[in-house]
């Protein structure tokens, strides 16, 4: 089962993870990533990576999380969401979201 990001990656977008990805699995939208599933190949390397623990097994996902892995899976096959092979800054205002719960109403799907 592929790793799937989750709600902690909105707002705040750290790249620091597809730096490692063997696969270039992750794709990207504005103001959050998502790993496309039909890529991942489960090596685990992108979880310690993410400072904020947004990447997780999809077989271990949080109940409150699991609707991550159809989102992810959906956003991966958007043509507007681009893959992203190399790091970035986060998002300007990232440290405003670290940690703040209930995120998913500000994730937006449209550049």
């Amino acid at each position: 089962m592929p790793f799937v990001v989750t709600e902690s990656c909105i707002k705040c977008k750290y790249t620091d993870c597809v730096n490692v990805c063997p696969m270039e699995c992750f794709v990207e939208g504005p103001n959050f990533m998502v790993i496309d599933p039909a890529e991942c190949i489960d090596c685990s390397v992108c979880v310690p990576e993410c400072p904020v623990g947004a990447i997780v097994n999809a077989n271990e996902i949080p109940e409150e999380q699991a609707a991550f892995v159809e989102i992810n899976a959906q956003l991966a096959k958007d043509p507007s969401w681009k893959q992203i092979t190399r790091s970035r800054s986060p998002l300007a205002d990232h440290e405003a979201w670290v940690g703040v719960p209930g995120k998913l109403a500000h994730l937006q799907l449209n550049w």
